[in-house]
């Protein structure tokens, strides 16, 4: 039986299919308000639980010439503000164990970046919190080999624990998703999400050059991994991708989330029914 894990109002890994959506780092605040009220809205005309997503620092970039994202106070400041104005729960990413406490002060999920989901002083410091912990799938780690920080998390007493899948390091500067890795972190019993726009990234290449993501690949991926009994997706999205300041060859265009999402939700539906009838 899938744990249930409440955000908000969200029963993440129940039948209904929820989404973590917004720009991949937090810009300007018009952009981030203007962001969040169109996920709002597309979510409500679905009737699809929605959890808004930003990074207020992106710790990762491949030059120090690179947009990393407000202070952690600036941008926590107008995650709060879109937490207040539109009622959507809160998740973002932390690097740091000096991030652990004002973040989790302000989000309903404290976000473990996948290159740093091995890192047991971040992860159980995070869990000692008591906050709901997004454990984002190390590109470098065995999906069976996640039950290991997911233990590590649970050892701290806390069971409040999503998990997401952003594809595996495969060659040089590529990644794959290998739908078996779905399956292995939907034995861990948590619910698990697909961060499909992730997973399109291509590395060694800045995200500013439109090769640096493969958005050809963006349906068929969301398509897969639904098909193969995810709890939720996880799309980043933004007003005019190419101008973002990060991901910007990977981002969807917020204008296109609405029929993006339509058939997964079909799809989804669909897998839960033979799900039931197994």
């Amino acid at each position: 039986m899938k744990k249930i894990v409440k955000v908000g109002n969200i029963e993440c890994g129940a039948d209904k299919m929820f989404l973590i959506c917004g720009p991949c780092v937090i810009e300007d605040e018009s952009i981030m308000m203007k962001t969040a009220e169109h996920v709002k809205k597309t979510a409500e005309k679905l009737n699809m639980p929605v959890i808004f997503k930003s990074s207020f620092m992106k710790d990762n970039r491949s030059s120090v010439d690179y947009y990393l994202g407000p202070d952690i106070e600036k941008g926590l400041e107008i995650l709060l503000r879109i937490k207040n104005e539109f009622g959507m729960p809160i998740l973002s990413d932390i690097h740091y164990p000096e991030h652990i406490k004002p973040a989790s002060e302000v989000l309903d999920i404290v976000q473990i970046p996948a290159y740093l989901c091995m890192q047991t002083g971040l992860v159980t410091q995070a869990a000692k919190t008591g906050a709901v912990i997004n454990l984002k799938h190390g590109q470098f780690l065995a999906p069976e080999n996640m039950i290991k920080p997911v233990k590590k998390i649970e050892a701290c007493g806390n069971h409040k624990i999503i998990l997401t899948e952003r594809g595996f390091t495969f060659g040089y500067n590529d990644l794959v998703v290998d739908p078996r890795s779905f399956y292995h972190l939907n034995e861990t019993g948590y619910p698990v999400v697909f961060d499909v726009t992730h997973s399109i990234r291509k590395y060694g290449i800045p995200s500013a050059d439109p090769n640096g993501g493969a958005r050809q690949y963006l349906e068929v991926l969301a398509r897969s991994g639904v098909a193969a009994g995810i709890d939720g997706l996880f799309i980043e999205a933004h007003p005019n991708p190419p101008q973002a300041k990060c991901d910007a060859a990977s981002q969807l265009q917020l204008e296109k989330l609405e029929e993006f999402l339509k058939p997964l939700i079909e799809i989804h539906e669909i897998e839960v029914k033979y799900r039931k009838n197994k």
